[in-house]
């Protein structure tokens, strides 16, 4: 017997249609390549997308047609998150930050037709449109003031121009929920990126858990800084979300060093903050370079960290110096992206700041849609005791299935669950804590050590701006740990204090058996750090204790 239930699609249109009938007057703060703050309305962006809608259709854009964005955060490729998906074509968001053979690869194995990008993208742009094998037309983000008078690309489409030409009256059409939505690529630090199909259903579903008070707790009367790049997993679903709650977006364009984020905060009020580490640590040497007293400047009340472990540190101090609540997250591209999030639960509401830290640095107990579980290389699932660690393995209706065209070929295991590569614990409480990348973990005299803890257990250092582990072969133990350390601008340091610094914060046996100072750690597009690259650059290192 099926229930008498209307049984509407779930679509991406449906979100900006709600935002801009009861959430009309919600502002979305930008800034733009161009220099200037811009600030305008859910309402706005809802007829904007809808112009973007009939533009795309005029140019023949068909269902399921690729639309690549080279862009920062902002209302107008904003406009296309709704105006693409919207069509029923697809949005393609790439990361600027890949190298050139990159995005040339991942442009043509989309097959996008149309190619949008950001005023401050021209020179990239123009060196990729030849190899650019199926765009069919190429439009900068930007109004005719700020057109270039001599480019390289022909019959080069200016956006403001294109949706001047069109009406603001759109009726959004009906399809099945299942529609491809939105494409992003892996970062692809082992071989080519791989793409993620999101649909339209698993889009909406994940924006309804992130509103939830469990999940990320997003309403209408946040303010909310989307540092998270809008290429990333979709800004981590925030625009989506945003539009279904009605919260206040503020994006910082490309302007993220601590001095441009700091202001925004400060000028637009933002309550709730969401990027990687990599950016807070920017934002904390803005702070210290020009002693500000962020409580008192900031009205900020919490901060999402996702992308990579946030370090203890790290979240005492957004508590101590900005009264700011760290809520650390976990997912992937390929679970667009949410899997867990560490909220407290009623049974540390009495827990002193020492202990609720201790919770925090995990990443999270399983949103509701993700089953997450642990097993060991046989496959055999593992007890969720905090002590086993094992494949952290996830499945659910935002979650990959297989990658675009089939990269990668079979991806889910019999029950149809997803390896997400990485190893962790999983507590009776339920929090996750990823205790390494699979590719990342020190195996060292049959046991495991993790590197993520080391690294973790370095920044907390006053001295230490960042630090790195690697595995590095050893004769008799097979491998051992290397650290690899940043010393913040300005400080001394050396080996022995920071050996010494360990010995009551890890067992014994993981301590590094060297390390090693650099001027700077190399990163991903993403943000995390590359040890590939380490690995490579250490590869024929010798620790002084293999004699």
């Amino acid at each position: 017997m099926l229930g008498r239930m209307q049984n509407r699609p779930l679509l991406i249109s449906m979100l900006i249609e709600h935002a801009a009938q009861c959430h009309p007057a919600a502002e979305i703060v930008s800034r733009t390549s161009e220099g200037p703050i811009h600030h305008c309305t859910y309402a706005d962006i809802s007829r904007r997308s809808k112009q973007l809608a009939n533009a795309l259709t005029a140019l023949g854009v068909a269902n399921g047609d690729r639309i690549a964005s080279l862009a920062w955060n902002g209302y107008r490729h904003m406009e296309m998150y709704f105006g693409v998906s919207g069509i029923g074509a697809v949005l393609h968001t790439i990361n600027p930050r890949l190298f050139p053979e990159q995005i040339e690869y991942i442009a043509n194995h989309a097959e996008d037709s149309f190619l949008f990008f950001d005023l401050g993208f021209l020179p990239l742009v123009e060196s990729l449109a030849p190899q650019l094998k199926t765009i069919k037309g190429i439009v900068l983000m930007t109004d005719q003031a700020h057109m270039p008078a001599n480019s390289k690309i022909p019959n080069l489409i200016c956006y403001e121009d294109l949706l001047a030409a069109q009406s603001g009256e759109y009726e959004w059409p009906q399809f099945d929920e299942n529609t491809a939505s939105s494409l992003c690529y892996t970062s692809g630090t082992t071989g080519n990126p791989k793409g993620v199909l999101y649909s339209h259903r698993s889009t909406l579903l994940h924006s309804m858990l992130a509103c939830t008070t469990d999940g990320l707790g997003l309403g209408t009367n946040e303010t909310v800084m989307l540092i998270v790049p809008m290429f990333h997993a979709n800004a981590w679903g925030m625009i989506y979300a945003g539009a279904m709650c009605g919260a206040k977006l503020v994006m910082p364009g490309a302007a993220l060093d601590g001095a441009s984020v700091y202001a925004l905060m400060k000028d637009e009020g933002v309550t709730l903050a969401l990027g990687v580490p990599t950016v807070w640590l920017m934002l904390f040497g803005h702070v210290d370079t020009n002693n500000l007293v962020p409580k008192n400047d900031l009205v900020l009340r919490r901060v999402l960290i996702g992308g990579s472990s946030a370090p203890r540190a790290m979240s005492e101090r957004f508590e101590t110096d900005f009264g700011a609540f760290v809520m650390h997250a976990w997912g992937m591209t390929e679970m667009s992206p949410l899997g867990t999030v560490c909220n407290l639960l009623p049974k540390h509401r009495d827990y002193n700041l020492s202990q609720r830290l201790d919770i925090q640095a995990k990443q999270g107990r399983a949103v509701f849609g993700v089953d997450m579980r642990i097993c060991d290389d046989e496959g055999v699932v593992l007890p969720n005791d905090g002590k086993a660690f094992g494949h952290l393995m996830v499945r659910g209706p935002w979650i990959v299935d297989s990658y675009y065209r089939d990269d990668g070929g079979q991806v889910l295991d019999a029950e149809g669950y997803f390896d997400t590569g990485d190893v962790a614990t999983i507590d009776p409480d339920g929090y996750m804590q990823i205790t390494d990348r699979s590719k990342d973990v020190i195996k060292s005299g049959g046991e495991w050590i993790s590197s993520i803890d080391l690294e973790n257990a370095a920044v907390a250092h006053p001295s230490v701006q960042e630090a790195a582990v690697i595995g590095v072969a050893h004769s008799k133990w097979q491998e051992r740990p290397l650290m690899i350390v940043v010393k913040k601008a300005n400080q001394e340091l050396d080996k022995t204090e920071i050996l010494q610094f360990l010995e009551d914060k890890i067992v014994k046996w993981w301590m590094p058996d060297d390390v090693v100072f650099a001027d700077a750690l190399p990163h991903t597009a993403t943000g995390k750090l590359l040890k590939t690259k380490l690995r490579e650059q250490f590869k024929d290192y010798k620790f002084p204790t293999d004699v």
